[in-house]
């Protein structure tokens, strides 16, 4: 995280965020004792920094449940509501850089390119 110093109700309000808030800026605020006068633009404003980072860790914590969803469907392909369960693990598990690792290569040795051969229909339309 980072190496600044945080006042006490910045240091709450992070402690809180992923725990009791739930993600909940809103809640997390008021948990940490900030003011309802107090708006959360300024609060998250002040913590993007460390919120981007602690949100790079909770996703890196819950990587590993969205790794067994995948495998617990394996076991039981017909538990109920399997095919939204799967769709938000593979989101999870794309968002950590776990799946979906695409790789696209071209390669070329010439500038010359073989087209396949026209059929019969084509040419009897030129």
């Amino acid at each position: 995280m980072s190496t600044r110093q945080l006042t006490e109700k910045q240091q709450a309000f992070m402690a809180v965020l992923f725990e009791e808030a739930g993600g909940d800026v809103v809640v997390a605020k008021r948990l940490a004792g900030y003011s309802d006068n107090t708006p959360s633009t300024v609060v998250v404003e002040a913590l993007k920094d460390e919120i981007f980072e602690a949100t790079k860790l909770y996703m890196s914590r819950v990587g590993p449940k969205a790794a067994v969803a995948y495998a617990s469907a394996l076991d039981d392909p017909t538990q109920l509501g399997v095919k939204e369960k799967l769709m938000a693990a593979g989101q999870i598990l794309d968002r950590a850089g776990v799946v979906k690792t695409e790789r696209v290569s071209v390669e070329s040795t010439g500038g010359l390119f073989i087209l396949p051969p026209k059929n019969a229909d084509d040419t009897e339309a030129t």
